[in-house]
């Protein structure tokens, strides 16, 4: 019963104070990840079509292209406002997205575009997650934003869940080529929520905070283009939100790289393989739906951000050793669904929490640094690190799940340490 009670006053508290911004907050990232996870099943089709042996240096590529990028979005950041600065980098995007429709529609150089879309598409997930969680930490309080954080995400799931049903209802009946005009279409309307969000924040607020937003909105950030990186090196919680990253990168590619592996031996369709990827999706997606409901917000506001990043360590932990007995694509759907489900549902909004004490340059800057740079570059080196492993050194999946458990571990110990900073700091 005081669970109940407790869950109704929190519910009726967010739509008392933050009700319209967290509906478009929600929209946002809702049309946001529907127009990604229709695209996603494409490109780990596409990355596996000429074996999975290309996989690590489909990673080094994107960790390429990544480096080359963020002088640009760092120039940009520093002299565009934000209310321009994100319509600007969507509508980019979706431009990519129609020249990649007349190369699929066309079959020009289908080897060649397969593999620029699977790194396209990459360093297209990671740019656009990462400034819509900076634009939220910038918009909402660090108070409101562990009561909303979980909610908002949860938009994004079930974009998550719509875009892989998308793809399994269309793809026979429409082609890949189409998909990627709806996933566009969508993309659009994102730009629609973030100036809706802009212009809701500017008349919501009390008159000499709505001048001080107004400079806000405005205003370029500036800085220095490489401000990201040189602001991570002056801070140590900087550096273990980065570190906490790039073991999260780890544990992930050690992941994604047995799942591929998997699936590429069990069906030898690439439109079968569509399917299969486009299925974990979904399960996934209901699963961190459940999460973000029910049990982020809550949790974290009863027991703070630390014990919304303990959990994902936690599982995954188990999960190798699950692995580690039993190495079946049974089991790893099982733990793979559980694992990425609390990724979304719990660990990523609590990760989001940890900036919410920083600067807005570091919001921006060191933020989007440690989501693309860091934690692709931890990608490509932990990419490598299982090729070795498994294909140098003839290492099993189930001996190389082993190894990820005391990996895992460190992570966990750090991420409770970041949670407990983190308090200290909002206190």
């Amino acid at each position: 019963m005081k669970l109940k009670n407790f869950q109704k006053t929190f519910f009726m508290s967010i739509f008392k104070k933050e009700g319209a911004a967290f509906v478009w907050s929600f929209l946002y990232f809702f049309s946001l990840l529907t127009a990604y996870f229709i695209l996603r099943p494409i490109r780990d089709a596409m990355g596996i079509a000429g074996g999975t042996g290309s996989l690590a240096y489909l990673f080094s590529y994107t960790f390429i292209v990544m480096l080359a990028v963020m002088p640009i979005y760092g120039a940009l950041v520093a002299h565009f406002p934000r209310r321009k600065l994100i319509p600007y980098i969507y509508s980019f995007f979706i431009l990519n997205l129609l020249l990649f429709w007349v190369f699929f529609s066309n079959k020009i150089m289908m080897d060649l575009t397969a593999k620029v879309f699977f790194v396209w598409l990459s360093v297209f997930n990671v740019f656009v997650v990462s400034i819509f969680w900076s634009f939220m930490i910038d918009i909402f309080k660090a108070s409101d934003s562990k009561k909303l954080f979980g909610l908002i995400a949860s938009g994004g799931t079930i974009g998550s869940i719509l875009g892989p049903i998308t793809v399994t209802l269309l793809i026979d009946r429409v082609g890949t080529e189409s998909l990627l005009l709806i996933s566009a279409t969508i993309l659009l309307f994102s730009i629609v929520c973030v100036l809706r969000l802009t212009s809701l924040r500017k008349d919501n607020l009390p008159d000499m905070k709505n001048v001080q937003l107004n400079l806000d909105n405005n205003k370029a950030i500036g800085g220095s283009i490489l401000a990201g990186f040189t602001e991570i090196l002056k801070s140590r919680y900087l550096m273990g939100i980065s570190a906490l990253v790039f073991l999260l990168s780890l544990t992930a590619t050690f992941a994604y790289f047995q799942q591929s592996s998997l699936i590429y031996n069990g069906y030898s369709d690439t439109a079968e393989r569509v399917k299969v990827f486009a299925l974990i999706e979904r399960y996934v997606s209901i699963g961190a739906l459940i999460f973000q409901i029910f049990i982020s917000g809550p949790v974290m506001i009863k027991y703070g951000v630390k014990a919304g990043i303990i959990l994902l360590p936690i599982i995954t932990v188990l999960g190798f050793v699950l692995l580690a007995i039993s190495p079946t694509i049974g089991i790893f759907i099982i733990f793979q669904t559980i694992r990425r489900a609390s990724e979304y549902g719990m660990f990523s909004p609590a990760r989001e929490n940890l900036f919410s004490i920083v600067s807005r340059e570091q919001k921006y800057k060191a933020k989007n640094f440690i989501d693309t740079a860091i934690f692709r570059g931890g990608d490509v080196i932990n990419g490598w690190i299982y090729t070795g492993l498994n294909a140098g050194m003839g290492l099993s999946i189930a001996v190389v799940s082993m190894i990820g458990v005391p990996l895992a571990l460190i992570w966990g110990i750090l991420a409770w340490k970041l949670g407990k900073t983190h308090e200290s700091k909002n206190n």
